[in-house]
């Protein structure tokens, strides 16, 4: 089943029907002892390393602690928190025991957290601190089957005597106690899992509608491991950074399938606010984010260099400027001249290298980016400073991934080509098929949305696109997303929507045309660029309100949307747009927690606004319900400035 040999890590596991997440643990924490540091926790600025050794006892006594509270195989344990090393102690925790773990946002309303434990039928809520028991405690009541609540973060818990709380340090505890009773007995419990046994049920994004709950086995995420590592391999020398939501499949498939198959060590940032920091000191060779991770590092890179003075600000564009030829000529897989090469490495000697090290990108690798989109400027960018940034495809119902760029094939059009033992159709209609032994086993409670995802032996995964000459696979859109112009043509909102935020700028946009005359764009500002653009260019203001309907600011974002104008045929070029007075936010449902539009949603709650922008209206009096936890309501009325193109 397992050895350890010279040669590519993900071929050192041979999955068998016995083959579970655990017994790989088990065997990979026995080979490698204290020897290697399995994983790392920033504490009060210092990194704290925790050995493969530590890591089975601390899954081992959680296991057994679990056990001794009632939990049996095929119950679900909830989780909620941030990365840290007790998350994933406590996930692996579950599944040795034979449960089914269930991973929530960190930052999931009351009202989320309690459709998600009410429908996965939860047991166990395993909260890292104050703010996670609370609401847990507040749901209890509405979730009949959730019997106890565990906390790992003492501070704030003094006050607590619900009988449902429990500390992490306490079922510990009950483990040790069990572990002295019945050395053999965490063994006996990991021998009785199997391949096929459900291990993770998993939540999609709902754009649309409640979310599904899909269920993957740990067949599914190790062949994603695997296959995962025969396309790029990854090996115990190298360091990967968690510091994405464990809810999502992308984090379980890099800490989980790679991380236990290729035997790297993960690295936990200190908190949210430090994470880019961490990845600096860190400097990964491994990384793996959603666009708007690598979007938010260009628009870093964008704001300091408007800042720089204007010698440096011209070696930049320089230096960028030579990479981005030469990435042209290495995408186009035409030679490159060698005067053109010998500037590339006095850019890369003077400026790049040092871009790189500031953005913690100086040892990547393999750099992967998948969830949504990432628009060809951006994808440009970071080749252009010398990152092999890779788009994959894939979604949660198989695991995670099935296309992905090859190192030396990567375009800014496609998401490259399938992964080993996976592949891919394209449906009549145009919608992206897919089979492979990832693909999930079905939703729970909902026999129906299996069976329309499900299809004689195939993956519908809602998306439409095509296979190239090259066998590269071209995601147009979502279906339900994709635009009829006024020409006819079909056309994808979430390209526009890419290329205008590649201007530091714009942090979010929404494209709307639809079976419509004329694209219009609802747009949101970042707040901070364009705070600190505005001081420097001394305009007063005093909310995000009032700085996105200053004037100077609509005409920066008129220029922007001109910018991005110039490259597209004439019926997709935005003709109207407004700035919107607020960010779109996940708690107010305008987002997925993966900051996905939801764009049913969008035109539900701002009619008057998709109404405006194809009216003759120079200003449109929008007035909003604002609704906080505590169900208080209060009302707000704003001006917005409708901004012509033409």
């Amino acid at each position: 089943m397992f050895s350890r040999q010279d040669g590519d890590p993900s071929r050192r596991v041979e999955i068998t029907p016995e083959l579970t997440l655990p017994k790989l643990l088990l065997e990979t924490a026995r080979y490698y002892g204290d020897r290697k540091i399995a994983m790392r926790e920033k504490e009060f600025g210092v990194w704290r390393p925790i050995t493969w050794r530590r890591y089975l006892t601390e899954v081992r006594l959680l296991a057994l602690g679990f056990r001794a509270l009632g939990l049996r195989s095929g119950d679900k344990v909830a989780l909620i928190g941030h990365n840290r090393p007790e998350g994933l102690w406590a996930e692996m925790a579950t599944l040795a025991i034979g449960g089914i773990v269930v991973w929530l946002y960190q930052d999931a309303l009351i009202d989320e957290v309690q459709y998600v434990l009410d429908h996965s039928d939860a047991r166990f809520l395993v909260g890292e601190g104050q703010q996670e028991v609370d609401k847990g405690l507040a749901v209890t009541p509405r979730c009949p089957k959730l019997e106890r609540i565990i906390w790992d973060d003492p501070k704030g818990m003094r006050g607590y005597d619900d009988p449902s709380l429990m500390s992490l340090a306490d079922v510990r505890r009950l483990g040790e106690e069990l572990d002295a009773k019945d050395p053999e007995a965490f063994e006996r419990m990991v021998a009785q899992g199997r391949c096929d046994d459900v291990a993770l049920l998993f939540y999609t994004s709902g754009t649309t509608a409640q979310p599904k709950g899909a269920l993957l086995s740990h067949r599914n995420m190790l062949k994603m491991g695997q296959n995962m590592l025969a396309v790029d391999p990854c090996g115990e020398s190298d360091d990967f950074v968690s510091f994405l939501p464990f809810s999502w499949i992308g984090e379980q498939m890099m800490s989980i399938s790679c991380g236990l198959m290729a035997g790297f060590t993960i690295n936990f940032p200190e908190d949210p606010e430090t994470v880019q920091r961490d990845i600096r000191e860190i400097a990964p060779q491994v990384m793996f984010s959603p666009p708007r991770i690598y979007e938010q590092m260009v628009r870093t890179v964008q704001v300091k260099v408007l800042d720089s003075p204007g010698v440096k600000r011209n070696a930049y564009r320089w230096a960028l400027g030579v990479g981005g030829r030469v990435v042209d000529l290495k995408f186009a897989k035409q030679p490159i001249p060698g005067f053109l090469w010998l500037k590339y490495k006095l850019a890369n000697l003077l400026v790049l290298r040092k871009l790189r090290d500031h953005l913690g990108l100086a040892r990547v690798r393999h750099a992967y980016t998948g969830g949504a989109a990432l628009g060809p400027d951006h994808l440009r960018f970071f080749h252009s400073i010398g990152v092999n940034l890779k788009q994959i495809y894939g979604q949660t119902e198989i695991a995670g991934i099935s296309v992905v760029h090859r190192d030396g094939d990567v375009r800014y059009d496609t998401v490259g080509t399938p992964i080993p033992e996976t592949e891919v159709g394209i449906a009549p209609d145009g919608e992206i098929l897919s089979r492979s032994p990832c693909v999930f086993t079905g939703y729970y409670k909902n026999p129906e949305a299996t069976g329309e995802t499900l299809r004689n032996g195939w993956l519908h995964s809602g998306d439409i696109g095509f296979l190239d000459d090259q066998g590269h696979l071209v995601v147009f859109d979502r279906r339900k997303d994709v635009m009829t112009l006024a020409d006819g043509s079909r056309f994808s909102p979430q390209y526009l929507e890419t290329r205008l935020k590649f201007s530091p700028y714009i942090k979010d946009a929404w494209i709307l045309g639809d079976k419509r005359q004329a694209v219009t764009a609802v747009i949101c500002i970042d707040a901070g660029v364009v705070g600190k653009w505005a001081e420097d260019h001394h305009i007063p203001y005093t909310s995000y309100p009032e700085l996105s309907h200053k004037p100077e600011v609509q005409a920066l974002v008129r220029d922007a949307v001109l910018h991005v104008n110039k490259a597209l045929p004439p019926a997709a070029r935005i003709q109207r747009f407004l700035n919107l007075h607020k960010e779109f936010d996940a708690d107010d449902e305008e987002l997925t927690r993966t900051r996905k539009l939801r764009r049913t949603f969008l035109e539900e709650r701002y009619q008057d606004i998709v109404e405006g922008l194809y009216s003759a209206a120079r200003e449109i009096h929008l007035e909003t319900t604002v609704t906080y936890e505590d169900e208080r309501t209060s009302r707000s009325k704003h001006t917005l400035r409708v901004v012509e193109t033409a």
